[in-house]
């Protein structure tokens, strides 16, 4: 790759870090706040809180380990240290991926019955020991990418516009695993939210049958108490496959074709956790309302700014969901 298009890269990959990290603290400082309100946290909020850790982890090593091949320019620094920083970029990866998909798979199961009795008890055993479950997610990651230790191996070519510390599968196990990965980490929870978007998508449409079909306006629950999170899983969903056929395509020309690409997967996957942040903040109803409030707050100190105030809206009675967010 070449120097210019690297720079380049680093540069904007800077820029979606910073944007990354705000969206995801301001989302870890409202689910701490709520916490600290409601003394727990709903399951919906644990998936999102560990989702946002996973993604601020994920894109300060990221940007760590291009900040490091962009100063390191002779690859100076041991092959070991860039090996150790790529499998805790894989593994968060990995860990991102199924989160999200995770995420995606609660809201399903809140907004849609299911008439099988078995799947129900599954599912019910699963939300049972979410907080269980987001801690398994990145040890099965971490423990899924320490073979590319063994099978990867560096590129021969660390000089002149090169990677330094790149690990490339240029063997047959290597690429065979280069295939398990990319199953377990991309495609396995890209298969478990195309299934959750159906079964959204045939409830919108259900829903919205029986509502046109109602005359006395008695049908329950009323559809705009699950809008929101309605469009916040379709769009979590149509993000990650948008993002997975850049990713899977960027891969096979890493493992097939042998192109040292490696820093346009990692643009690519800054991308993904910037969008991913801006739908669960537009999934969080009191995000803008809180956000207004603060604004005119720090205006109520200087009067002579006051004319700069929002108006805020007065809550409005709604009918419950049954989707916790």
């Amino acid at each position: 790759m070449q120097e210019a298009v690297k720079f380049t890269l680093w540069v904007m990959t800077g820029l979606l870090a910073v944007t990354t990290v705000f969206f995801n603290v301001y989302i870890l400082l409202t689910s701490l706040w709520n916490y600290k309100q409601k003394k727990q946290w709903s399951p919906s909020e644990t998936i999102i809180v560990a989702l946002s850790l996973a993604d601020v982890a994920h894109q300060l090593v990221c940007y760590f380990w291009m900040t490091m091949d962009e100063v390191d320019g002779n690859c100076y620094v041991n092959h070991t240290s860039y090996t150790v920083i790529l499998l805790l970029i894989f593994s968060l990866k990995f860990t991102i991926m199924w989160d999200t998909s995770f995420l995606t798979f609660y809201y399903s199961t809140k907004l849609v019955n299911t008439p099988n009795h078995c799947y129900s008890q599954i599912q019910a055993t699963i939300l049972k020991h979410v907080t269980l479950a987001v801690l398994l997610i990145p040890l099965c990651g971490l423990a899924t990418c320490m073979p590319m230790m063994v099978v990867f191996h560096h590129s021969n070519t660390t000089t002149g516009n090169q990677d330094c510390g790149v690990l490339i599968p240029d063997t047959r196990p290597g690429q065979i695993y280069e295939a398990v990965y990319l199953l377990l980490a991309d495609v396995l929870p890209g298969v478990l939210m195309m299934k959750c978007c159906i079964s959204i998508s045939v409830h919108l449409a259900i829903h919205l049958r029986h509502m046109k079909q109602s005359t006395n306006g008695a049908h329950q629950p009323k559809l705009g108490s699950q809008m929101r999170v309605i469009k916040m899983s379709l769009s979590l969903v149509v993000v990650f496959i948008v993002f997975l056929v850049v990713d899977l395509y960027v891969q096979y020309e890493i493992a097939v074709n042998h192109e040292n690409i490696i820093m346009l997967t990692f643009f690519f996957t800054s991308i993904y956790t910037t969008t991913t942040a801006m739908v669960l903040i537009y999934g969080k109803k009191t995000f803008w309302k809180a956000l207004i409030h603060e604004y005119n707050v720090c205006l109520d100190e200087y009067p002579c700014l006051s004319c700069l105030k929002v108006p805020e809206k007065k809550a409005q009675p709604s009918t419950p969901s049954k989707v916790k967010n």
